[in-house]
């Protein structure tokens, strides 16, 4: 999409039932879409069958670093190629409206496989309040497509990546959270193939509850020659 350029929304109402109705939902610019959006809507109900996963044991977002301070911490080094301190510096230099801070951040000398899984504490900057629970949602989408697709990267680490976006992204809300209070969030890519990966995120609130299940595919495409050691 072009953001110079106004975007016309297309609703068609789906479905409209007592318990769950359901909008489609197109993005057109220059007569042609460019994002399509299926969402659903339930009635709040209640139900005896509830069960969740268990939280991961993590220390607190209190005892961690930034993604800033960490990129810091890495240009410090005066063992760090010139490419990668340029890619780094690029990163620190975006704008970008969300606190992070990595549980186990990669190490950027380290070209070696790693398991295909990353958690994150993830915040929105800044105050959002007490209000609409739909406001919270549309933050929590914005910050779980960030870093999320690149979980299938792990264990491919010694390839530099030529090319990847996202084809589809699927979000399931369960429960009442804050997007500007610290959650954990969950990745984990369980197959990548066919120039294409594969990657599942859980959203977690502090208190142990899951309130976000995420899925996501998209498109990786990577340069044949593995990369040489960035020392």
């Amino acid at each position: 999409g072009d953001p110079k350029v106004p975007v016309l929304y297309e609703v068609e109402r789906t479905r409209t039932g007592k318990s769950f109705s359901v909008r489609s939902v197109k993005a057109i610019q220059h007569g042609k879409p460019i994002f399509t959006c299926q969402a659903s809507f339930q009635l709040s109900q209640g139900s005896p069958l509830q069960h969740q996963f268990t939280m991961p044991a993590v220390p607190l977002p209190e005892e961690l670093l930034t993604q800033e301070e960490l990129i810091q911490k890495f240009l410090q080094n005066p063992n760090l190629a010139e490419r990668y301190r340029k890619h780094l510096n690029k990163i620190q230099a975006e704008d970008v409206p969300i606190d992070i801070k990595p549980v186990n951040p990669p190490d950027v000398f380290c070209l070696e496989p790693q398991e295909p899984k990353q958690l994150f504490w993830v915040r929105a900057r800044g105050y959002i309040g007490e209000t609409d629970m739909k406001v919270h949602c549309c933050v929590a989408a914005y910050i779980s497509d960030y870093a999320f697709l690149g979980t299938a990267l792990l264990p491919h680490r010694q390839y530099r990546i030529k090319f990847m976006v996202s084809l589809d992204h699927s979000m399931w809300f369960h429960a009442p959270f804050r997007a500007d209070h610290w959650m954990l969030y969950e990745c984990e890519s369980s197959w990548a193939g066919g120039c294409r990966g594969l990657v599942q995120g859980r959203l977690w609130r502090r208190d142990g509850v899951l309130a976000v299940t995420c899925a996501q595919e998209g498109v990786i495409r990577v340069e044949q020659k593995p990369n040489q050691s960035k020392l």
